[in-house]
């Protein structure tokens, strides 16, 4: 009668096999197609800069960085405006509607410029004059006609979506035909670029 050996071993492992892949596997090909969209994203940013600390130009790409987390079964890679130039990356995505940039005193009546600017969006026109921060009149009165929307995001998520797909699929590809999966499987995938 034949004997067989590492049965115990075996179903060890298949019992690991699921968190194992979650670990290993689809993390790395979460970052793999995220990273396809974020590069798509920071094409279409091109050269755009915005006012970094201390004054200095820094370029708004620079900012779109990837995550990658795990939680419970969901593997999730979402691309994120992090860092110097953030904030302007979120107003070209988006737009931004008409607003008051400061508030003159002899026009603020005691409000904030929320409210002065919730008003004038209520259609209270007698009130484009002025601005507060931080509780505070910041200088004369600027009326900003907005901004029009310039999308990076969205169209890079449109556009890149297949390729994007692609490169998870290539990742998992790889990691299981070389038998990348187990506990010697290499380094460990960072959560964020």
């Amino acid at each position: 009668m034949a004997k067989v050996r590492g049965g115990a071993a075996t179903r060890r492992y298949m019992t690991q096999l699921p968190e194992l892949l979650r670990e290993r596997v689809l993390r790395g090909a979460a970052r793999a197609g995220a990273k396809v969209i974020a590069e798509g994203a920071k094409e279409r940013l091109g050269g755009r800069t915005a006012e970094g600390p201390g004054g200095a130009d820094v370029l708004i790409a620079n900012s779109v960085k990837v995550q990658v987390k795990l939680k419970g079964e969901i593997v999730r890679g979402r691309i994120l405006l992090r860092g110097p130039g953030a904030y302007v990356g979120r107003w070209l995505e988006y737009g931004t509607d008409p607003h008051f940039i400061s508030v003159d005193p002899q026009y603020r009546q005691g409000m904030t410029a929320r409210r002065i600017n919730k008003r004038i969006s209520d259609g209270d026109d007698g009130l484009k004059a002025t601005l507060m921060i931080n509780g505070k009149p910041v200088g004369t009165s600027v009326w900003h006609k907005g901004a029009r929307k310039v999308p990076f995001l969205r169209p890079a998520v449109d556009t890149l979506e297949r390729e994007a797909i692609a490169a998870a699929q290539a990742y998992i590809d790889v990691r299981i035909a070389k038998g990348l999966i187990g506990h010697n499987a290499g380094p460990e995938i960072e959560d964020d670029e």
